[in-house]
């Protein structure tokens, strides 16, 4: 019997990295691109699938508007969860 807590902050890789890597995007590029304070920590979290608060995946979002103009998203193009 396995009694180790299952970890449900990591949720695996998410579609926001590949949506940036489809774009030429780097962590660096959306942070620059940001309006509001925005880490490279908090961009790196939440392309490898650690749970954000949503108010850091507001961030992740409006920075990618910002980045991108010509394209639109939503939470569920971004987040599995």
């Amino acid at each position: 019997m396995n009694l180790e807590p299952i970890n449900t902050n990591d949720l695996g890789v998410q579609p926001l990295d590949a949506l940036m890597t489809k774009h030429g995007l780097t962590n660096h590029a959306l942070v620059a691109a940001s309006t509001e304070q925005l880490s490279h920590k908090v961009v790196q979290k939440a392309r490898k699938g650690r749970r954000l608060t949503p108010r850091a995946k507001n961030k992740i979002l409006e920075a990618l508007h910002q980045a991108l103009p010509e394209h639109k998203f939503a939470h569920r193009d971004l987040f599995n969860y």
